[in-house]
């Protein structure tokens, strides 16, 4: 294999995760990893919790101490300084506040908020007090927060029915301190996928191809590290935004269909395996 050759398989950026597990895979820091190395990034993490689960849903979490959520991030990045931060799972006030010290002494600059609450099986990932501390404090201190509907209804005690009033509860959160806002819109019922980004100087509108299937397991999780991977790597915020909803859209286009609920999408589609097995 000539030098040129080897070159091209170095990781383009260096992504840390803080973020909760899944053992099925399909979300959370599985789901994260992943798609940060299809698309040619190097994965680091720090996990806040253990979750028991599969594609029907979640049978228990673990919490993971606030102290060991702290040492993860700061000793590893005092030695591999990451290029960007997501952010998906923070199941409490203590958690959020712990992260939020942690950034502060690694200068984290690029961060991305997956604001998870509720899992796709309807389970509750964060508690009350968690969400409010969560909206006072950590959505000014991250470069982009990428709500899905419901978790933006919270955040702003709104029912959002249509692409109008996503763009109003963005407008919303952004007056709340959010310096960048991409808000998905796959729950809204329409053919057509309407996600909506929006700062105080503009408002984009990324429209897609809706696929019908109940297979959308670990979308946000997988969407916010796409965006992390992208904006690490040096493309704009907005530009990031596109390219990884395009990830994600290509990814449900061509799920594997495991198990017997919300099923895994196909974060490998990004990559062509020319090995054969015998």
């Amino acid at each position: 294999m000539s030098k040129k050759k080897l070159n091209n398989l170095k990781p383009k950026s260096k992504i840390l995760i803080i973020a909760g597990s899944d053992s099925s895979g399909g979300a959370g820091i599985q789901a994260d990893i992943k798609t940060v190395t299809a698309l040619g990034s190097y994965a680091m993490t720090a996990i806040t919790a253990i979750t028991s689960q599969n594609t029907t849903g979640i049978k228990s979490i673990f919490s993971i101490n606030s102290k060991e959520i702290s040492n993860q991030i700061e000793f590893t990045a005092k030695d591999i300084k990451p290029d960007a931060i997501k952010i998906g799972m923070l199941h409490s006030v203590s958690v959020i506040n712990t992260v939020i010290n942690s950034l502060n002494k690694i200068n984290a600059k690029k961060i991305i908020l997956d604001p998870v609450m509720v899992s796709k099986s309807g389970t509750k990932l964060i508690s009350n007090k968690a969400i409010k501390t969560l909206k006072e404090k950590l959505i000014k201190k991250v470069s982009l927060i990428t709500p899905n509907i419901p978790e933006a209804e919270v955040l702003i005690n709104f029912k959002i029915r249509n692409k109008e009033d996503m763009i109003f509860a963005a407008k919303k959160l952004i007056s709340l301190g959010a310096k960048n806002v991409l808000i998905k819109g796959g729950h809204l019922k329409s053919n057509i996928m309407f996600d909506i980004f929006a700062n105080k100087t503009e408002i984009s509108i990324f429209n897609n191809y809706k696929f019908s299937t109940i297979n959308t397991h670990g979308t946000g999780c997988t969407l916010s590290s796409a965006i992390a991977t992208f904006f690490g790597c040096g493309k704009t915020l907005k530009r990031s935004c596109e390219m990884g909803i395009k990830y994600v859209n290509q990814a449900i286009g061509t799920g594997p269909n495991f198990g017997k609920g919300h099923g895994p999408i196909n974060h490998l589609h990004s990559i062509i395996i020319k090995k054969k097995y015998k």
